[in-house]
């Protein structure tokens, strides 16, 4: 026990991207552009929705909250990361601070799986229930849902995020990462973290897995009720939109699924940031890209929206 220190007293440093300052001078402006154009947006197209009437639907109101879900997501992860690459990865994180880093970006991160789930049924009552869907999806069930995936990612977070940082921690404290990842933290802990490491991996699976099936089973249905339209023009209307979810659901479910459903025993130090890039920075990007490039409704509310400043 004499190597092991008070683990309140420790500070954690972040590995940095290279030992030369001018590739990671280049990292930084690559990050800050990403991290801009992410706020940018996201926040048009939660501010396109709320300023449009055409757009107080289901669909769009559970599309402007995950542009805020986008927005808080990223922004727990990159204030830190852009000064970390400043200081040549020298600003110390404290314990306390790399937990509430790590709660937040778990229980946002969880509130997303789960609104895209949402989504897929708002779009599966929409395409095969037509005549009853205003009935069905009432603005309070659209709230309820949306308040029922911010409390699931609550529960998630917190209970895994105490029982990782009551691991001691020895004198390691460089953080393999360009943030308090989980299995990265976990990797500096100084006893046996199977126990973890198997909750990591079952509330993991629970958060990815569960929704993922059903926006599957949601996305059988929708595609069998798309095929039996006749009018050419409304079954390309109905994929445009569906198309767009399901990309996005690819991209963060595949590179989430990658790092937290690995086995612990092929997680890679060096592919882990690079793949974590993908879903807090550039996801963020392409998800207002995506809906925008996809749904002609919304496009032609951001020209309206643009028009009028």
């Amino acid at each position: 026990m004499e190597g092991i220190n008070k683990t309140a007293g420790i500070e954690f440093f972040f590995r940095p991207f290279s030992p030369d300052p001018k590739v990671q001078m280049v990292i930084f402006v690559a990050f800050l552009a990403m991290y801009l154009t992410s706020l940018g947006g996201n926040a048009t197209i939660a501010l396109t929705v709320h300023i449009n009437h055409s757009l107080h639907t289901p669909m769009y109101f559970f599309l402007a909250n995950l542009a805020l879900l986008e927005i808080l997501y990223t922004s727990s992860i990159a204030p830190l990361a852009l000064a970390n690459l400043l200081s040549m990865d020298k600003t110390p994180i404290s314990v306390t601070g790399c937990g509430t880093q790590m709660f937040f970006f778990v229980f946002l991160g969880g509130a997303d799986c789960v609104l895209l789930a949402v989504m897929a049924y708002d779009r599966f009552i929409a395409i095969c229930y037509p005549l009853r869907y205003t009935l069905i999806m009432s603005w309070s069930l659209c709230v309820e849902l949306m308040v029922g995936s911010l409390v699931l990612g609550f529960l998630l977070s917190l209970p895994l995020t105490i029982l990782i940082f009551h691991l001691p921690f020895c004198h390691k404290n460089e953080i393999y990462h360009f943030y308090c990842d989980m299995p990265a933290v976990m990797r500096l802990a100084c006893a046996d973290t199977r126990v973890h490491q198997t909750a990591l991996y079952i509330i993991s699976f629970m958060v990815l897995s569960l929704p993922l099936s059903l926006i599957s089973v949601s996305y059988v249905f929708i595609v069998a009720a798309i095929l039996r339209i006749r009018s050419t023009e409304r079954r390309h209307r109905a994929f445009s939109t569906c198309s767009s979810h399901i990309a996005v659901v690819l991209l963060q479910y595949g590179c989430t699924s990658f790092i937290y459903l690995s086995p612990s025993s092929s997680y890679s130090p060096e592919m882990g940031p690079v793949v974590s890039v993908v879903y807090t920075f550039i996801t963020p990007i392409l998800n207002p890209l995506i809906y925008s490039m996809r749904n002609k409704e919304l496009k032609d509310a951001l020209k309206k929206t643009l028009r009028k400043f």
